[in-house]
Formats: C-alpha cells, sequence, structure tokens
C-alpha cells in the first residue's frame, strides 16, 4: 500500500510535469503564431498605402521608421531580408548600425526556398531566454517576392514555471498528507492481520508430536485467518491420533526387536547346553571310574552357559529401566583414576587438567560411562597394531564437565556411525550392542550429551559433557 502510495505519487508528479510542459509549448505557439500574423498584416497594409515603389531595394526606405513603431506595438524584433539573405532592415539598432552586418545564413534561405509552405520556425536558447524565430516571404501587392522577413519573440515562461512551482508544493502537501495516512493505515491493518498470525506462528512452534497440544482460538479474526485457524485445529486432531497409533506401533515394534533379540542371545547358550546333555546322556557308564570327574566337567559347563544366560537378562533388564541416578559431591579426577585400574592394558593413559574435580554424579553410573568407552576403545585396537594407545583426559569449563576417550584403533566406517549408538548394533563378534546406547541413556539423564568423531584407519574420540550440578 506504501508504495502503491509512493509510485502514484511520482508517476502523477511527472505527468503534471510533463503536461505543463507540453502546455507551455503549445500557448507559446499559439501566442507567436498570434504576433506573427498581427506583424505581417501591419506589413501588409504599409505596403499597399506606401508611396514608394514597391521592390526590395526600397524596403529600408519604407519601413525607415515603420519598422519600430510596428515592433513595439506586437513586442517583438523584426527584421529584413533580400532574397539573398543580406540585412536590409531591423528593429534593433544596434544591429543595422554594427560594421560586420550579420546576413542571413544560406542554410535558411535555402530551406525557405525548398519548403512548401514557404515558413520556417527556429527556436533556440541564449543565456538562459528562449527564442522563437519565424522566417516568411515578403510579397509585393502582385504577390512577387520581394524579400525575406524574420520574426523573432523571446518567450519568458517565469509565470508558468511559478505556477507549476505552486501547483507541485501544493501536490506535494496533499501527498504527504496520503502517505502519512497510507503507514497508519497499513500499520494498523497489519497489526490487526499478524496479530492473528503470530498466534498461529508460536502454537505451530511449539506444537510436538510426543505431547498434547493445544487447539487455537481467535476472537476475531478475517475469513482466510479463520481458515487457517480450522486447518490447524485438524492436523492437531489428526496430529493426535497419528501419535497415539505411533506410539503403539512403536512399542509392538521395540517389544518384536526385543524379542527377537532375547530370543537369539538366549539360542547363543542352549544349543552348547543341549550338546553337553546329549553327549552326557551317550557316554553316561555308572561303572567308570572317572564318572564324578565327568560329571563335574558337564556341571561346570552348564553352570558357565547358565551364567551366560543370567548375564544377557541382566543386560535387557539395566537397558530397558531408566538408570536410577543417586547424584554426590564426588571428585571426578579419582573416581575416573579408580575406574582406570581395572585395566591392565600398558598403553592406556590419564591426563586430568586438574588436580580436583568436584561434579554432583553417580559413581557407579560414572565408572560405568569410563569403563564402557575405555573397552570398546581397547577392543578397537587392531590385532597387529604396533603401537595402541588410548588417552583419557578429563577437563572443565564454567558449568560442565567434559572427558575424551580417545584410541588409535581402526576408526567407524561413514555407514556404522548413525547406527553406532543404535541398541544391539555392534561390530564385535561377541557382545549384546547395548553398552553405548545404555552408557547414552545415563548420559542424557543427567541432561548431558555424548558425542564422538572418527577417522577411518586413525582412530575415534569419543567426548562426554555432563553437568557439574
Amino acid at each position: 500500500m506504501i508504495l502503491l502510495v509512493l509510485l502514484a505519487s511520482i508517476l502523477i508528479a511527472a505527468v503534471t510535469i510533463y503536461q505543463y510542459g507540453e502546455q507551455t509549448k503549445d500557448y507559446n505557439e499559439q501566442r507567436f503564431g498570434r504576433k506573427e500574423n498581427a506583424t505581417r498584416y501591419d506589413i501588409e497594409i504599409k505596403l499597399k498605402k506606401t508611396t514608394y515603389p514597391v521592390t526590395t531595394a526600397n524596403l529600408s526606405k519604407i519601413f525607415q521608421d515603420l519598422i519600430y513603431e510596428i515592433a513595439a506595438i506586437h513586442k517583438l524584433t523584426i527584421t529584413m531580408y533580400d532574397m539573398n539573405g543580406k540585412l536590409l532592415k531591423s528593429s534593433i539598432p544596434y544591429d543595422f548600425e554594427a560594421v560586420n552586418e550579420k546576413p542571413l545564413s544560406t542554410e535558411i534561405v535555402s530551406e525557405l526556398a525548398n519548403n512548401s509552405n514557404h515558413r520556417i520556425l527556429k527556436s533556440d536558447r541564449n543565456k538562459g531566454t528562449t527564442y522563437q524565430s519565424s522566417y516568411t516571404y515578403i510579397n509585393d501587392t502582385r504577390f512577387k517576392r520581394i524579400g525575406i522577413l524574420e520574426i523573432k519573440v523571446a518567450q519568458n515562461n517565469d509565470e508558468q514555471q511559478m505556477e507549476l512551482e505552486e501547483f507541485m508544493s501544493r501536490l506535494i502537501v496533499v501527498y504527504i498528507l496520503m502517505f502519512i495516512a497510507a503507514i497508519s493505515l497499513a500499520y494498523f491493518l497489519s497489526s490487526y492481520i499478524t496479530r492473528s498470525i503470530q498466534t498461529i506462528s508460536g502454537k505451530i512452534k511449539e506444537t510436538r508430536l510426543n505431547k498434547r497440544n493445544e487447539k487455537i482460538t481467535l476472537s476475531a479474526a478475517s475469513s482466510e485467518i479463520n481458515s487457517l485457524v480450522d486447518a490447524y485445529n485438524n492436523m492437531i486432531d489428526q496430529l493426535e491420533d497419528s501419535a497415539v497409533k505411533l506410539a503403539q506401533s512403536e512399542r509392538e515394534q521395540a517389544w518384536r526387536e526385543m524379542a527377537k533379540q532375547v530370543a537369539h542371545e538366549i539360542k547363543n547358550p542352549l544349543t552348547p547346553m543341549r550338546l553337553t546333555v546329549q553327549s552326557f546322556q551317550r557316554k553316561f557308564d555308572p561303572t567308570d571310574e572317572n564318572i564324578r570327574q565327568k560329571i563335574s566337567e558337564y556341571s561346570e559347563t552348564l553352570i558357565q552357559q547358565i551364567d551366560v544366560m543370567s548375564s544377557i537378562a541382566s543386560a535387557f533388564s539395566d537397558f530397558a529401566k531408566m538408570p536410577t541416578q543417586r547424584k554426590e559431591n564426588l571428585d571426578v579426577i579419582d573416581v575416573i583414576k579408580h575406574a582406570l585400574d581395572i585395566f591392565n592394558e600398558d598403553f592406556i593413559h590419564y591426563f586430568p587438567q586438574e588436580k580436583e574435580l568436584f561434579a554432583n554424579l553417580d559413581k557407579t553410573q560414572l565408572i560405568r560411562i569410563i569403563t564402557n568407552l575405555v573397552k570398546n576403545a581397547t577392543q578397537a585396537m587392531k590385532a597387529d597394531e604396533e603401537n595402541p594407545r588410548i588417552e583419557v583426559k578429563v577437563s572443565s569449563d564454567l558449568h560442565n564437565v567434559i572427558i575424551n576417550v580417545t584410541d588409535n584403533g581402526k576408526g567407524i566406517t561413514e555407514e556404522n556411525k548413525k547406527l553406532i549408538f543404535e541398541p544391539k548394533f555392534t561390530t564385535k563378534t561377541s557382545g549384546m550392542g547395548l553398552g553405548l546406547p545404555m552408557i547414552k541413556n545415563i548420559i542424557e539423564a543427567y541432561n548431558g550429551s555424548i558425542t564422538f568423531s572418527s577417522t577411518l584407519g586413525i582412530g575415534t574420540v569419543f567426548t562426554v559433557t555432563l553437568p557439574k550440578t
């Protein structure tokens, strides 16, 4: 709206200036035409009443004094030339008295002769004043050409210019008022529209799939905004239905995946247990003198597989439940040092950046985080690695504890990077792939974060950030 008003004001101003220019030009031409006709009429009357023979040579005598009178009456300049353009008489005395009399240019003489109307109009500007001139033939009483008449008028457009400036000043005032009115109207109109849109935008930003979303209610709005609100409210209804279905589907899918994984992990120890029992049945001989030793070996094998099944059940149980936080003010530097003492590898190096670093964390969970990351790092080492090295660094900033675990192992491939925290994902020949997802749950329960960067063939860096409080 503001742009349209501005463009309209500029276009109208341009059209007004152009129109005034055209009107001034037409007025000057009509005024000049009237003066020219009246002057030619007076000259023809004088030629009819003169006692001199009407010839080219006598023109200066005929209009010796009359030329000044006619020029004064009509307020213009009159100059007479012979047919070749030589100056005969002028209403400007100093032109006549000048030593070097200026003849009419041969171009004008030739153009006048070739012009079908035998009339030429010229305009020129000198020292800020516009002059309009006409060139016609002077005829005797028998319409014989005896000379060339030049009539020149100085056009004074000051009055029209003042009128244009006055009109433009009034027009500017009107458009300034219109511009202010347009700005005010646009502001209130846009405020009215954007108030509803901001309400809708705020609700859309707050829309979440995992929570109950409120519908939009507007007391006064345009039909278009109401249509948008209705569409949003319908979307909220459909979103809630979809969220319920999605949650149910995810739970069912999670149970299916968990059931498959549990079944797979339980089958692994059941197979050797079955083989052990079948072997015991075939080879059992009560009279064998080593029967007790064989029973002990069979029992030991079964107990080992039962322990594996028990550890599988415990792992799935720990992963399924959210870790219970028991915050206590502990020295992170000292806890991590003791957590690393269980590893016998001499290529594990500890670099605490501070002597003491206290934070409110669960000691058991912190140890689980460190041991899991370091254990994964040791397993990531290549079998033929010449100089294996694992570095554990601990530092802090104003609000967080930062733990870096770096290894120079084989690294993580691009396709495995996006699956690294997925349950049951593992690149090892043993294990259930629950370690990293479990510690990720622990870290996020503290509102912390775990990230990693890895380069294939160079190594991996895991970074854990935990808040101090």
